[in-house]
């Protein structure tokens, strides 16, 4: 459990504005949807996948790197990946098994016929949402455990989307109906504790010289 002084002391190197805005966004954060990514190795799709997290309010990502380890090291240092958390799994089986401890269900993305249509899909489970790559799709192994299938309603020739693209569409929806149904979907208080000492500590500029310096006085 974190200091609520020491957080108090690290807010005050923040303008008010920052401070302002950092609550606010932390207030708009969920766990109630997470997002995972399988073997998706072309950097700019992983580093889009993490923006549009940040930018609909989920705060947790799962990467599974199975066939390309270590490919997202660069990326996660930058731009929105200093918001959102990034997991990252050696294997499938290892990141579903985590997911469900964790309380979700897993929902694999798929364009196939026999998809879940996204309107009609229940939001008051907790989901994790996996990606796969537009050529390639999830394994089988993710399919066959996987509680439901989902896909994105599509009119016209082309029959699938990258990534990045399906990912930012199908959160945008999620992110809305959880907020305009009656769905538990915000972080607790000791959840917003922690995120928030989290940032401060990961934004702040010698944040760890700060922290030493308030427990020295």
């Amino acid at each position: 459990m974190n200091d609520p002084a020491l957080i108090s002391y690290l807010e005050d190197f923040l303008t008010d504005r920052r401070r302002s805005l950092m609550n606010k966004v932390i207030d708009q954060r969920t766990n109630h949807i997470t997002v995972a990514t399988q073997d998706v190795y072309q950097l700019h799709n992983t580093s889009a996948v993490i923006r549009s997290c940040d930018v609909f309010g989920i705060q947790n990502v799962h990467v599974i790197e199975e066939k390309f380890p270590k490919r997202i090291d660069r990326e996660i240092a930058m731009g929105a990946q200093k918001w959102v958390t990034v997991n990252r799994h050696a294997s499938a089986k290892e990141c579903i098994s985590h997911l469900r401890e964790s309380g979700y269900q897993i929902v694999a993305t798929s364009p196939h016929n026999d998809s879940l249509h996204l309107g009609y899909f229940d939001v008051n489970k907790k989901s994790a949402l996996f990606f796969g790559t537009e050529r390639h799709g999830l394994s089988d192994e993710i399919m066959k455990e996987a509680d439901c299938t989902l896909k994105i309603p599509m009119y016209g020739f082309t029959e699938s989307l990258n990534i990045s693209v399906s990912a930012a569409i199908i959160l945008q929806s999620l992110a809305e109906r959880i907020r305009k149904e009656d769905v538990s979907w915000q972080l607790n208080e000791q959840e917003k504790e922690d995120l928030k000492f989290k940032w401060l500590k990961n934004n702040l500029k010698n944040s760890n010289e700060l922290i030493s310096h308030f427990y020295s006085k």
